[in-house]
């Protein structure tokens, strides 16, 4: 009996001691779990104190390219066209001559006009002679009144004969110029409409000419964009400091120019203003009909809060940045975005004038987590150019330990075969 009583409280004993031990076991983590956490290290990051400031934007809006200078040759004669003097898609000067219509006949009525203005001419000189004749005879009674009126009359009817000639070998004059169709404008030609021997008549469309140098291109400003520029350009700025840069979908071409004009009105349909801007294209490299994307530099936002776009973080409800509290204790906060300028992030809503936001790399930071601010310099693109190599350099790391960890697996894998 005394045997069976002294086996059982043998099992209780263990079973109690185990329990304890148990306790002790479970206790000993969150001990430790405490300890780490109240030593935790802040983290050193670069913090900014946010201020309003105006902020320079890079803005680009999608265009057709168009050449309004375009111009359409026409015949402004009849006749049967004599002579091309181009090749098509050739660079053409402006005055340089390109077709002939019949330009011997249009001499030869030169010639006549000319003819008939001398004859003109020659008359008005005997007439004028006549009449200086009478004007003695009649002071001398050897004439009538009645004659030396007659005089005067032949008089004013050669000089009007003479500016009738002259008239017309002025207009005889005007159709050989125009038997010689010369280039309004310099610019690449089309191909021709009317082939060498065809009669044309004054109208009929001969080729067209676009200039390409410089080159023009219109497009449409939201009308906010359009009243921050007039805003600039009241504060002393003129039109030709905004730059403008032309790129093509896909392709490293780019020209430089100048924003040259700002609409004063808004079209009610799309909301927007019409602008232009002029891009020198001495190489034909952009041509009239592509589609583009035009970029506006020196355009602001004014008396806008801002941090580098690499501060931001998705949260669950949208966008966030990091704040410091009075303890430099990070605290999550949801911002509304605005309009990004560069590197810089234009913020809306959800952070005011005087917080202390945490711009440095986010990554690794949760709400709670102490931080050690560091100054930052405002150089937003130095700041996200060297986040970006951080982070290169980090994968570069984690791929090497990655090639190292598989050599020593593969090692020991062949030793175990080799040992097999």
């Amino acid at each position: 009996m005394k045997t069976s009583l002294s086996s059982v409280g043998r099992t209780a004993l263990a079973v109690a001691a185990s329990v304890l031990l148990a306790a002790c076991g479970s206790e000993e983590p969150s001990e430790n779990g405490q300890q780490q956490g109240s030593q935790q290290q802040p983290r050193p990051v670069e913090v900014t104190t946010l201020e309003r400031q105006d902020i320079a934007l890079d803005k680009s809006y999608p265009s057709l390219l168009r050449s309004d200078d375009a111009v359409t040759l026409v015949a402004r004669v009849s006749g049967t066209l004599e002579d091309k003097l181009f090749e098509p898609g050739e660079m053409v000067e402006k005055g340089a001559t390109l077709y002939q219509i019949e330009p011997d006949r249009y001499q030869a009525a030169v010639n006549q006009r000319e003819a008939d203005l001398q004859s003109a001419r020659a008359t008005l000189a005997r007439a004028q002679r006549d009449a200086e004749r009478f004007e003695r005879l009649l002071s001398q009674n050897s004439v009538s009144r009645q004659q030396y009126d007659q005089a005067l009359a032949d008089r004013r009817v050669a000089q009007a004969s003479v500016a009738q000639a002259s008239a017309a070998l002025e207009s005889a004059q005007i159709d050989l110029d125009y038997a010689d169709v010369q280039a309004p404008v310099s610019g690449m030609i089309s191909l021709s409409r009317i082939n060498v021997g065809n009669l044309v008549n004054p109208g009929t469309e001969l080729a067209t000419i676009t200039p390409l140098d410089p080159l023009e291109v219109r497009f449409q400003l939201p009308q906010r964009d359009a009243f921050e520029l007039r805003r600039q350009l009241q504060d002393g700025m003129v039109i030709e400091d905004i730059g403008a840069r032309l790129e093509l979908p896909g392709s490293a071409s780019a020209l430089t120019g100048k924003l040259d004009f700002l609409g004063a009105t808004v079209d009610e349909a799309t909301s927007t203003v019409q602008a232009n801007a002029n891009f020198a294209n001495p190489d034909a490299r952009v041509l009239p009909g592509q589609y583009v994307r035009v970029y506006l530099e020196g355009l602001k936002r004014f008396d806008v809060l801002a941090v580098p776009e690499i501060a931001l973080t998705q949260g669950l409800m949208g966008p966030q940045v990091f704040v410091l509290d009075d303890d430099n204790a990070a605290r999550a906060r949801t911002v509304e975005l605005g309009e990004l300028a560069g590197p810089w992030q234009v913020l809306n809503g959800g952070v005011e004038a005087g917080d202390r936001v945490i711009v440095g790399d986010p990554a690794g930071i949760t709400p709670g987590t102490p931080i050690k601010p560091q100054p930052f310099d405002g150089d937003a693109a130095a700041l996200m150019q060297a986040s970006k190599a951080q982070q290169q350099a980090q994968g570069q790391q984690a791929q090497g330990n990655g090639a190292s960890t598989d050599g020593t697996s593969s090692e020991a894998a062949s030793g175990g075969e080799d040992a097999s």
